[in-house]
């Protein structure tokens, strides 16, 4: 039985090290809590880190993390769907804005809810998501204002997420000059200028950044401590505070090619067979498509390769099996973001916390403490942990 474990400690070094490395430029930031799919078992380990400013893209999630901590502000990071409108109100402090009429929407909800409802508008700088238009911005902003229970406390830009436009000063000094109109022209503060996120950390670090830009939105540096541009691991980050345990289900040496007449496989690619009268040990996993893609999948042993997989299932060649690998063995994997993400959405996939010295958090670690899961011990059977108590201290695959 495949599952995902999450390293306190990993989380929290890398926490320090990004509080450090804002804290010390004066720059506000948030924890982008979207990859964790409102799972209350990780988002405690996030709101444990002290910073409650917490973002999200779904209502539920936001809701997820009001009833674990109503002190939190809540940030909706998308345009709202009309549907949502009220659901908003209730679950999230902040939204991002770009069309006036749900801006509308939100403010008479807010009214009718007794609310102050707080918003950043997105400019668009070039990505082509999500924004209003550099030309637009000043008569937008002057409409907002007069709306009631609605403030505007800062403008933002998303870049990179869509057509993988780079932050560059060049862009973000212009955000900044927005910043100063609206405020001359209005007589008002904008709090935030929300420009930062992973992707632009490379740049205030090499002190590119201009100062205007005050506020981040961390997600992935703070889980897989990624440098985005350089394609590595930041200096002192971890890049695997979230991995995968998938267990072998079949192990057997096997020729390498396959034989007989081929055809598409469920993906549509058909294989290219070779005569070769190689062999090599083969192992199957209890994960594949439908919880992960491969390609998102490092083994940690540099010695084990991923071949391919199927809806179900995962082939790795083992080699010589010089790792000592069985049937019933775990093997550990590094993550990409899209592939976490799609583990933390698998209602298949079992969560666990680790704490500092790497045992199981919670009743069911406690159970198995005589037979924790290794490289060689399975997980208990699913009854036990239909038994566990809503403690919320494992997030039970079903």
């Amino acid at each position: 039985m495949a599952y995902l474990t999450l390293s306190r400690p990993k989380l929290q070094a890398n926490f320090d090290h990004l509080e450090h490395l804002f804290s010390e430029r004066g720059i506000d930031w948030g924890i982008t809590t979207k990859l964790l799919c409102g799972n209350k078992l990780f988002l405690n380990e996030v709101i444990r880190l002290g910073r409650l400013e917490l973002l999200d893209s779904r209502i539920s999630n936001l809701r997820a993390i009001k009833e674990l901590s109503p002190e939190a502000q809540t940030v909706y990071i998308k345009p709202p769907a009309s549907a949502l409108i009220e659901d908003l109100v209730t679950w999230a402090d902040v939204s991002f804005n770009t069309e006036l009429e749900t801006i509308r929407a939100i403010s008479a909800e807010a009214v009718r809810q007794d609310r102050q409802h707080l918003i950043i508008i997105m400019i668009e700088m070039g990505d082509l998501r999500e924004g209003v238009l550099r030309e637009d911005i000043e008569a937008f902003y002057a409409q907002v204002f007069q709306l009631p229970n609605i403030k505007i406390i800062g403008i933002g830009t998303n870049l990179n997420c869509l057509n993988g436009v780079m932050p560059s000063e060049d862009k973000l000094i212009q955000l900044g000059l927005y910043k100063k109109i609206i405020e001359l022209k209005n007589n008002v503060e904008i709090q935030w200028v929300s420009a930062g996120t992973t992707v632009t950390i490379p740049l205030l670090i090499a002190g590119g950044l201009p100062q205007a830009i005050n506020h981040f939105r961390i997600g992935e540096a703070l889980f897989f401590g990624q440098d985005l541009v350089a394609e590595g691991t930041f200096k002192d980050m971890h890049d695997d505070v979230l991995e995968l345990h998938a267990q072998i289900i079949e192990l057997a040496e096997k020729p390498t090619m396959p034989s007989g007449t081929l055809g598409k496989n469920p993906f549509g690619v058909t294989a290219e067979a070779e005569s070769s009268g190689s062999t090599s040990h083969r192992a199957i996993l209890d994960v594949g498509y439908l919880d992960i893609s491969p390609q998102y999948l490092e083994p940690v042993d540099e010695r084990l390769e991923v071949i391919g997989g199927s809806s179900d299932m995962l082939v790795l060649n083992v080699g010589e099996n010089e790792a000592g690998l069985k049937v019933g063995s775990y093997v550990k994997f590094r993550l990409k973001y899209m592939g976490a993400l799609h583990l933390m959405n698998s209602p298949y996939i079992d969560k666990f916390v680790l704490d500092e010295s790497g045992e199981q958090i919670g009743e069911l670690a406690e159970a198995q403490r005589e037979g924790p899961p290794s490289a060689s011990t399975p997980l208990p059977a699913s009854p036990a942990r239909r038994e566990e108590p809503k403690a919320l201290v494992h997030d039970s695959a079903e």
